[in-house]
């Protein structure tokens, strides 16, 4: 899929999406609660919302990595 929007992707998905991208150039692992806290969602949001970015067709790769105090993904792009 293109680079761009994600227009089958609800509003915070996008978000989820976004901070990703801008995020992974310098990290490869996210904790659900940082990002949430970063976006104002809690932990449960993210980790329900990331698995649509997970299981489609986007610029990222992500895989659930680790369960220490929150979900850890491990991202690459």
């Amino acid at each position: 899929m293109s680079t761009a929007m994600a227009p089958d992707l609800t509003s915070k998905q996008q978000q989820i999406l976004r901070y990703l991208r801008e995020n992974a150039a310098t990290k490869t692992y996210f904790k659900s609660r940082l990002i949430g806290k970063e976006l104002g969602m809690t932990a449960k949001e993210v980790g329900s919302n990331i698995t649509a970015i997970q299981n489609g067709d986007y610029d990222v790769d992500i895989e659930k990595w680790g369960y220490s105090s929150s979900t850890t993904w491990k991202v690459n792009i």
